[in-house]
């Protein structure tokens, strides 16, 4: 399970440098699970650069999130994960302040299958998320819904819920 965990940090850094050369977004997360983890979120966007149903009332994009979570339960329950997403968007029309709402499927490998006393059943999740939000200047801050799970492939398929407070800064 380490050496997964090894090779998953590998390709996440191959795949910054690989990015390095588009402009990044940079996001800040903590929140909580419902049995009260602690978790504290870093993660990049990368814009898709692209957008559809572009319209008066708004249009839909996306961004690809490779993030870095850990999860503060008690002595035995720490974790962390690492997770890779497509997130789509539909951003609603505005001058200065612009809503948005988000949903995206994605993977996550977490260090350790037991968390918060459950058994996750394998290292391997898929990260559903939802979420809603602001955006203002170079700047945007939401709310945002995670779950993880490994959707039955193997069992014990105790999965497990965030909810988070993020911060993003547009350079």
């Amino acid at each position: 399970m380490n050496k997964l965990f090894s090779a998953v940090v590998l390709a996440a850094s191959a795949l910054g440098s690989v990015s390095a050369a588009y402009a990044a977004d940079v996001t800040f997360a903590v929140g909580s699970t419902d049995e009260s983890t602690m978790v504290y979120r870093v993660g990049a966007q990368f814009d898709f650069n692209h957008r559809w149903m572009d319209s008066a009332t708004g249009h839909l994009g996306g961004y690809w999130d490779a993030g870095y979570t850990y999860w503060e339960g008690d002595k035995a329950a720490n974790n962390h994960s690492l997770s890779f997403s497509p997130v789509f968007v539909y951003e609603f029309s505005g001058s200065n302040v612009r809503p948005y709402i988000e949903a995206g499927v994605g993977v996550a490998f977490f260090s350790n299958t037991e968390l918060e006393g459950s058994d996750l059943g394998s290292s391997f999740q898929f990260e559903d998320r939802l979420g809603v939000g602001l955006r203002f200047a170079a700047q945007e801050v939401g709310l945002r819904a995670l779950h993880y799970s490994n959707a039955g492939l193997k069992e014990p398929n105790n999965g497990i819920e965030a909810y988070t407070l993020h911060y993003r800064l547009s350079f």
